[in-house]
């Protein structure tokens, strides 16, 4: 322990409105933008559609609410990763951070950072996926690809510096996209086409899938089920990363208090704004324009409707605004968790030293490097298919260590406890595991291959465990 007394300590330099920020710009990247399109080919229906957002708006306001009740308790650094290690054990503890490390935060950083490239295409057009600068057999590297690499190497660089400069950037970035996105939703609504209402809404409970010729086709209870858990896919990657806030509870100024409460105003903000603004495209396209819209763009195809020709522009710059400081959040908690791994030696030694300006640059630094190799993959989409599967499994786990610890650490100090509990909690778990099943029977490809990268954790932990305890013996003997 001596040895690691003259280390740097993180500081306590965050407050409620720096985890809020945190909370809300982690959520909103690219999103709520383009996935309405891949919703409504899925359901057809405006009801569905809206309903879809309002299931996950649940689920996500639930767990975080729950979420509350453990940040309060272990408010360090760390987060999901430290309820995990005490509600189970540090197997199950390190197959999360594994597959943090492995797929669910680098591989999100990576989509949001080409997210970031695409739109700065639409005004740079010479920064564009086409634009190829070089091919050798099957490697291929597109101008894009370096522009996502380059902003993930910047926001890395920027937050080696210390967690004040993480914070600018997020808390400036998240208060513009929010007020960018109240904008678009009111004038939104002043834009509303009764016609295009009407026709979106006369039928909005039937559930139909989109034919190849633009038609809709009704389904059946079976493909109905496996419909709506395809479609959430979408809505519940646009809602993820709200537990972000929790990696960095050891540098909350007030972290009993702020991080719980930062979980409930930031997933309400975001849930608002999500439901909203899918309102808005129902009143304003068609829903064969909103499934069909180029690239997915449909926040694109909507503005132009409401703002005129400078509105393609406008969203663009919005979506710019909104995917950077989006990756700033997740870049900056994603590497607290593999600092507290380190702490426990079970990621590499030097992830858990924090630099001069008192964080993780190692662990910084390496998060950077596989997000960049994701984002030269090309395989960024079928990351986030994998994506869905894996996290709400251990949102899952973690809701159900409520009431394990309940049990086992009754006398634990509970600041906060969580809201509706034991009934709300339940019902998430059972949502939850309802969601994961579908996925495993309608999208069993890249379901079962994310949940094949969880399992390949098992032998690197026994691995890593071993390596520890054998230098623990050396220090011992010597």
């Amino acid at each position: 322990m001596a040895k690691d007394s003259g280390q740097p300590k993180m500081k306590h330099e965050l407050g409620l409105l720096d985890g809020t920020m945190l909370v809300a710009g982690s959520m909103i990247g690219s999103g709520i933008f383009i996935v309405a399109a891949d919703i409504v080919r899925n359901v057809g229906s405006a009801g569905w559609l809206i309903a879809i957002w309002l299931i996950t708006g649940f689920m996500t306001l639930t767990a975080a609410l729950s979420y509350g009740e453990l940040s309060g308790m272990y408010p360090k650094a760390g987060g999901q990763y430290v309820y995990l290690k005490e509600a189970y054990n540090k197997l199950v503890a390190f197959l999360y951070g594994w597959s943090f490390f492995a797929v669910i935060q680098t591989g999100t950083i990576a989509a949001v950072g080409v997210a970031f490239s695409k739109f700065t295409a639409y005004l740079i057009p010479a920064v564009s996926e086409d634009n190829i600068l070089f091919q050798q057999g099957f490697i291929k590297i597109s101008a894009a690809q370096l522009v996502s690499i380059g902003v993930i190497l910047i926001l890395t660089f920027i937050n080696t510096r210390g967690v004040k400069s993480g914070k600018l950037i997020q808390t400036t970035f998240t208060l513009t996209k929010l007020l960018s996105l109240f904008g678009l939703i009111i004038f939104g609504f002043v834009a509303l086409k009764p016609e295009v209402w009407h026709a979106n809404w006369s039928n909005a409970w039937d559930l139909h899938n989109l034919n190849k010729d633009g038609t809709f086709t009704k389904l059946g209870l079976g493909a109905a089920l496996g419909a709506v858990a395809s479609a959430m896919v979408g809505s519940i990657f646009s809602s993820d990363s709200w537990n972000n806030v929790t990696f960095i509870a050891g540098e909350m100024r007030n972290p009993k208090r702020d991080v719980a409460l930062s979980l409930f105003l930031g997933t309400m903000i975001v849930t608002v704004i999500y439901v909203a603004a899918n309102v808005v495209y129902t009143g304003v396209l068609p829903l064969h324009e909103i499934a069909t819209a180029e690239k997915d763009r449909v926040a694109v195809t909507a503005s132009h409707v409401i703002f005129g020709d400078i509105g393609t522009k406008l969203i663009a710059v919005m979506i710019m605004i909104s995917t950077f400081g989006c990756n700033n959040g997740l870049i900056m908690a994603g590497a607290r968790v593999y600092y507290t791994m380190a702490k426990d030696g079970l990621f590499f030694k030097k992830t858990s030293e924090l630099n001069k300006f008192a964080v993780p640059e190692f662990g910084l630094w390496i998060q950077a490097l596989l997000a960049s190799v994701l984002c030269l993959s090309g395989r960024y989409g079928d990351l986030l298919d994998m994506i869905s599967l894996v996290v709400v499994i251990f949102y899952v786990l973690t809701i159900i260590g409520i009431y394990i610890l309940r049990i086992k650490k009754p006398g634990l100090d509970r600041p906060y406890k969580a809201f509706g509990y034991p009934v709300l909690p339940a019902i998430y778990i059972l949502m939850g595991i309802a969601f994961c099943i579908l996925l495993l029977i309608y999208k069993s490809t890249y379901s079962v291959f994310g949940l094949g990268i969880v399992l390949i954790g098992i032998p690197i932990y026994f691995i890593t465990k071993g390596n520890v305890k054998e230098q623990d013996e050396t220090v011992i003997d010597s």
